[in-house]
């Protein structure tokens, strides 16, 4: 079996997977305040064209599949692709990145249909400031959907937090209070320059050395480092003492990650990217519509990956990506 391994040795086991550019929240890090989403039903990928990329990238040895959006529980029978991807060989994990406003109803649905944990982005515990930053989210409807994630047994729950310089940072303490009670981890977020939006947040950017040093500040007694290999992820993690959860960080700008990168991502539009820090692409979509076999589009693939940078550079040019929104590539 072919394995995915870029120029730099780094082998590739985890895709992420968009399946929607729509979103019912408009963050102001993640889309511009007058960005529209015009996508057409006709330039999405069909469950069946998504789960036959799965398959390919599960052959050529992936084992991890992320549902993201934009929002994913948008997508309509969105149960239909997490049944269609549970039974594709390989993969051993199909978890989901939500904003939980719709978790309240389909919870329960998710888990018995092989979505078995979740993480979960709230980047505030103040009604009117999360109104503000997700542009009219309402916080009771996460919480609610956050409960119901945990009632239904999904585990690990992770919540996502993207801390910004004057808007939010001062709830870092607050927020591992939430997550303490409710048994979940937490990861700490620096905002990244994609997009004009991402661009623009660089101005409340907020560096992973004070993020901890606020966490130390108020809990460093208790504090005990994670193996990496237990963080699933890019996020460095510390465990608190007599608790169920542990705090991490995801500091892509200050103190990147790239040297471990193992993923790549697929817009909901059949877009192959490579690094989010880079504008290189393919078209997986379009392979596939022009009658490519299977073996043509793994080859396409493989081909792909040897254009995967080294690293990103959004320490150093924030602009290089501009024209594309987050929303449409799945974070």
């Amino acid at each position: 079996m072919n394995q995915i391994v870029d120029p730099f040795n780094r082998k590739i086991t985890y895709l992420r997977v968009s399946v929607t550019d729509h979103c019912n929240y408009r963050c102001h890090y993640c889309r511009d305040e007058d960005h529209q989403t015009h996508t057409k039903k006709a330039q999405v990928l069909t469950f069946e064209e998504i789960a036959r990329i799965v398959r390919l990238f599960a052959e050529l040895g992936v084992t991890k599949v992320r549902l993201t959006g934009g929002e994913p529980l948008l997508r309509k029978d969105i149960l239909d692709l997490t049944r269609m991807l549970g039974g594709i060989p390989g993969l051993s994990d199909i978890p989901l990145s939500t904003n939980a406003h719709l978790l309240p109803a389909m919870a329960l649905k998710l888990k018995n249909h092989g979505i078995n944990r979740a993480n979960i982005s709230i980047d505030s515990l103040i009604p009117e400031r999360f109104k503000e930053i997700t542009r009219d989210g309402d916080l009771e409807t996460v919480i609610n959907g956050i409960d119901a994630a945990i009632s239904v047994g999904m585990k690990p729950i992770k919540l996502n937090m993207v801390v910004m310089k004057g808007t939010n940072d001062d709830e870092i303490e607050s927020m591992i209070e939430f997550a303490i009670n409710r048994g979940l981890d937490l990861r700490f977020i620096e905002t990244m320059p994609i997009g004009l939006a991402g661009i623009e947040a660089v101005d409340r950017h907020l560096s992973e050395k004070d993020i901890l040093e606020r966490v130390y500040s108020a809990y460093g007694d208790r504090l005990i480092s994670q193996d990496s290999k237990q963080t699933d992820g890019p996020a460095k993690a510390l465990k608190i003492e007599g608790t169920n959860t542990s705090i991490g960080t995801i500091s892509a700008v200050s103190n990147n990650f790239c040297s471990s990168c193992n993923r790549v991502r697929l817009t909901a539009k059949g877009e192959l990217i490579l690094c989010l820090g880079q504008k290189d692409s393919v078209s997986l979509r379009d392979a596939i519509r022009s009658g490519m076999k299977d073996q043509e589009v793994k080859q396409l693939i493989l081909n792909a990956i040897t254009k995967k940078p080294e690293k990103h550079f959004f320490d150093s040019v924030v602009d290089n990506i501009s024209n594309r929104q987050m929303v449409e590539m799945g974070g």
